[in-house]
Formats: structure tokens, sequence, C-alpha cells
């Protein structure tokens, strides 16, 4: 497709200089762009798709940079990213030293505030309008873009609780289109859904109740009606909020009709939208697999198994547990706070929650899990997905920071096993019952077994594993970064060095560390997460306070924010991968 529009574009200045007339091809050719390149290169599609109108009515009516656009949930920006200067980038989209798949400060003016996470639009946004206001700017606009389920969470109704006693410059835009990842839940959505099909009656609107100028809903693909309203509402002072109904995936239909796998959908033909599935039936199984497959057998012998994500049934295949016993597990939207104490109020009557939450989001939580869980000593089970580094979604959702937030809380035991079979026994050691909570780390992506469907052993939490002989130097490794330590120990002519695995980090086996200490002068730690109050930590302040004498190395994230890149491309930056660990080993001679 010839790109006719679209190419001399290069900043919003050349986009309000078009015809309104011409604006409904440029959304085509955006589009079109956009699936090209994701065809390829991979990312997030169908929120992008379901916004291009709105983008391009955004920039069009409003004096971006000057008036301040904060997108919610960032992977609906990528037509925002090419109509802002960036669009002879885009190809280099989540890849090393490329753009950030998500809205980024640092990256263009136009990115007002980094939005890699959910629900926190409308705050910003109206910080930045309050803050306009005690500076004697009173014209520029303020307008928060909130979507894919983003408003549900408790953050987003914060914000529009205090917008709405405030005089500030702020529109609110709902993109409602009733999905995230995964379709939305809750009393929310059917408001929304009875709002959109003229069910409820206009007078009883809660978003008027708190001090709105409600318009809408209207149809977001609709250019020359969007101009209009923006034009409007850009006149009106005070709190504004415009409801918007899109669809997902738009102008794909595949992406239409199947908007979760469409969500990031891999590569697939730009011409016919079909998918290319490589045959992966020989591969090991997804660590979110394992979880999802042994949870549901766990849950067949135990009736008290109760399953919770939070607006992650897919990602954290939750949906197995979701399918096989319905009123046992809850997809409870965009809300980590609530999950997480939704889950201790279950554990107070006995059940036994396993909550699945991605490693980033679960920082979300922080406060429920000191206050609500660990300090009541609740039984629930954290089921920390994506743990580690990430990939291509880059610094806003790498898992890199739960051991160190986790590991300073009494009464949490914090485990992280070596493979999917470690894995699959940690969950059934969990639910035997261990009288306080733990929190269980995993990455994303496949494992490295080809069969871990084995009967299920219980797990001692002492345990620490050596699983290879030497006397020179040790290597202390916790989680599935462990087996970089098993390849690179392959690869090498040396015999003198151990390797010990730790599929527990909390509480440490001291006995066993002293036995360690005593044995090696020289001892190297390794994990996938930060260095800083991470596993290698408080292996250096034990030695640090009984031998002095012992040399502790740590090899882990240093203290900084991994950008987007492959894991392997990551991994060699923070010196974890198999070369890194190999020229250490030899070292020894």
């Amino acid at each position: 497709m010839a790109f006719k529009i679209l190419s001399e574009i290069n900043s919003p200045n050349e986009l309000r200089e078009l015809a309104e007339s011409v604006l409904p091809d440029l959304a085509v050719e955006l589009r079109q762009f956009i699936i090209d390149v994701v065809s390829v290169k991979e990312g997030h599609l169908g929120a992008s798709l379901g916004v291009m109108e709105l983008t391009i009515a955004l920039h069009y009516v409003f004096n971006t940079p000057v008036d301040k656009l904060v997108w919610d949930v960032g992977h609906q920006a990528y037509g925002h990213k090419i109509l802002t200067g960036r669009r002879a980038v885009f190809e280099t989209n989540r890849r090393k030293n490329g753009l950030s798949g998500f809205p980024k400060r640092e990256e263009s003016e136009y990115d007002t505030f980094g939005v890699g996470h959910s629900s926190t639009s409308i705050s910003a946004a109206l910080g930045m309008a309050l803050a306009a206001q005690i500076k004697g700017d009173f014209e520029r606009q303020h307008i928060a873009v909130i979507g894919d389920a983003s408003i549900a969470a408790g953050m987003a109704f914060e914000g529009l609780n205090h917008a709405g006693v405030t005089s500030a410059n702020l529109l609110v835009i709902l993109n409602d289109n009733a999905i995230g990842i995964d379709p939305s839940v809750g009393a929310l959505k059917d408001y929304l859904t009875a709002v959109k099909t003229g069910r409820n009656h206009r007078d009883n609107n809660m978003i008027k109740s708190l001090n709105f100028d409600y318009s809408g809903p209207i149809d977001g693909h609709d250019l020359p009606a969007l101009i209009a309203e923006l034009r409007r509402l850009k006149d009106i002072q005070g709190p504004r909020f415009l409801h918007l109904i899109t669809t997902k995936g738009k102008g794909l239909k595949q992406a239409e009709e199947d908007q979760v796998r469409y969500h990031a959908p891999g590569k697939f033909d730009s011409l016919t939208g079909e998918l290319i599935v490589a045959d992966d039936s020989k591969l090991p199984t997804k660590y979110q697999d394992v979880f999802g497959l042994t949870l549901v057998e766990l849950a067949q012998q135990n009736p008290k198994i109760i399953g919770i994500t939070p607006a992650m049934p897919t990602g954290s295949s939750m949906k197995y547990m979701m399918e096989a016993f319905p009123d046992r597990a809850f997809d409870v939207g965009i809300a980590e706070q609530h999950a997480v104490t939704l889950a201790a109020g279950m554990a107070t009557e006995g059940l036994l929650p396993f909550c699945a939450i991605y490693s980033t989001f679960l920082q979300r939580a922080y406060d429920q899990v000191i206050h609500d869980v660990a300090l009541q000593c609740l039984p629930v089970i954290f089921c920390l997905d994506r743990a580690g580094l990430v990939g291509e979604d880059g610094a806003t959702h790498q898992g890199v920071y739960d051991i160190a937030y986790l590991n300073c809380i009494p009464n949490l035991i914090i485990a992280a096993p070596l493979n999917e079979l470690e894995l699959r026994n940690l969950l059934y050691t969990a639910q035997l019952g261990l009288g306080k909570p733990i929190a269980i780390r995993y990455p994303r992506g496949r494992g490295v077994l080809t069969n871990w469907k084995k009967p299920f052993e219980k797990i001692n939490i002492e345990n620490i594993h050596k699983l290879r002989k030497g006397h020179k130097f040790a290597i202390l490794s916790t989680g599935t970064i462990g087996n970089n330590v098993i390849k690179a120990f392959e690869a090498s002519t040396t015999a003198l060095g151990a390797h010990y695995h730790f599929p527990i980090i909390k509480p440490l086996n001291e006995k066993e560390l002293h036995r360690i200490a005593q044995t090696y002068s020289h001892i190297y730690t390794i994990e996938e997460a930060a260095k800083e109050g991470g596993f290698g930590s408080k292996i250096a302040a034990f030695a640090a306070e009984f031998y002095p004498e012992v040399s502790v190395k740590i090899l882990g994230i240093p203290d900084t924010f991994i950008e987007q890149a492959s894991v392997l491309e990551q991994e060699e930056e923070c010196g974890i991968d198999v070369s890194s660990v190999l020229n250490i080993i030899n070292t020894w001679k």
C-alpha cells in the first residue's frame, strides 16, 4: 500500500494542515502501516488499531505538545508515536536501542507521561492541569485517554473523585471497547454496557454525579463526529468526560473477531491477517501453562483451592482453572490490591487462594501483601508470573524487583524453581499447607524439560541442591537462571567449581550456608533479579557477618532500568548469560 498522506506527516503540525475530508483516508493508511510493521516485527496490535480515529482527532484538534495528552495503557499509542515524528523508526519498536513499546518521556516531548501499566492517566493529567493552574496557565488542555478496561481500577476512580471537586482544565476520554487483554469483567462493565445500549437512564449517570461534564456515548470510529465533539469540549472549562465506543482490532477482520489473540498476536500475514504459527509441539511447555494445568490437577484433588487473577486469565493461564472450575476461579479485573486482599479474606475462612499476578503488577499491591497477608500470616499462595527479564516489553514490565521488595517482609516464604518440575512440586507443596504465605516466582516463556508432568513430590523448604561438585569455588543460583550455570559448566573444561541451586530464597538455610562458606573461599551468586537487596545481597551479608575472609561476587540485574531488547540480549547486558558465566568459570584453571 502506498502511504501517500502518512508519508508527508512528520509531526502533528503537518497533520493539522490537512483538510478534514482526507482524514478518514489517513486512518486507513495509519492502520495498514501498523499492521505491516507488527505483522513482521511483532508487538501489540488490537489496542492501537481501535483508536486510529481518536488518535488523529486528538492531534488534529488539540495543540500538542503544548496541550498535554496522556495515554492510559501505553499499547494504545502506536498511532500516536507514528504521527509524532517516529514513523521512520517505528520498525525498531520494542527492539534493543529502538523505540519503547509504550509512551516514554525521554523518547519524545509528545510522550508526556510514561504509561506501561494502567489506570494512571487521570491522576497524571490532573496533576499536570493543577500545576498549570498554579502557574497561572488556564488555557492549556490536559487530556487523559483511558481504555482497555483501565477505568475499572481503583486508582482511576481516585483520580475521578479528586478531579470532580476541582476546576482543572481536564478532559477524560473513555475508550470503551469492553476488553483489556481479556474481556472486561465486573459491575462497571455491565453499567457501561447499559449506557451504550440505552438501557441506563441518562439521569442515572455515575460520571455526572462526580461533577464531570459528561458527553456520549459516541462512535469512536466516526471521525467527523469525533472532531466536532472534541472542538466543542475544548471550549468548556473544568472537568469533562467523553465516552467513546470503539472496537479493539478495528480494520483487521481477524483482530476484531479474536480480540484476545490479536492483542499481541506475534507474526501474521499482513494481507490476510492469518497467524503464522510455528510448530512448537516438540518444544518445552510454557511456565504459565505448567502453572495453569498443574493448578487444575491440584484443584481436582483439593476442594479448598481457589484461583484469582487481576485481568490476566489468558496471560497467566488461569483460564484453565476458570474453565474447569468456574465457581472457584475469579478474574477481578485490573485490581491487584483487591485481588490480594480478596485472597486474604478467603484464606481467613480456610480456603487456599492461588493469586496469579505478574511480578511487575504485584508492585501495585505492596501494602496489601504486607498488611493484609503477611502481618496476619495468612496462607495466600502468590504465583509471580513474568518474574525476571521480560524482553521486548522493556523497563515498565521487568519482573526483576520482587525478590528485593519481598525479602524484607516477615512471615513470607520466597521460592524460585529451577525448572517446570520444581514449579509443579512447589505448587503441590504449597497447597499441602505451609502455615504462612509463599511467593513462587517463575519466568515468561518456555521451560527446559520435555517431560515435566510426573508424580507430585513434597519439597522441603530447607532443601538446597548441589548440582555439581567442585573444590575451588562455588556458584550459588536461584530460579531458572541456574540453567545458564548448568550450560556454562557443560561448555567448560574445568572441574574446579561447584554449583548449588537454592529453590527457597527466604528463609535461607543458614546451616547449609555455613558449610558452603567453610568449604569455598570464593563464592559467586547469580539471580535474574535486582542485585540490590536480592538473593546475592543476603548471601554477601551472611558472609560479611560470619566469614569476612570469603569473597562473594553478585551477578544479577544492576541498579538501572533495563530497556527493551530480547531476553538473551538483556541477559548479556546484565552479565548473567551463559557466556558471561562461562568466562567466570574459565578464569579458574
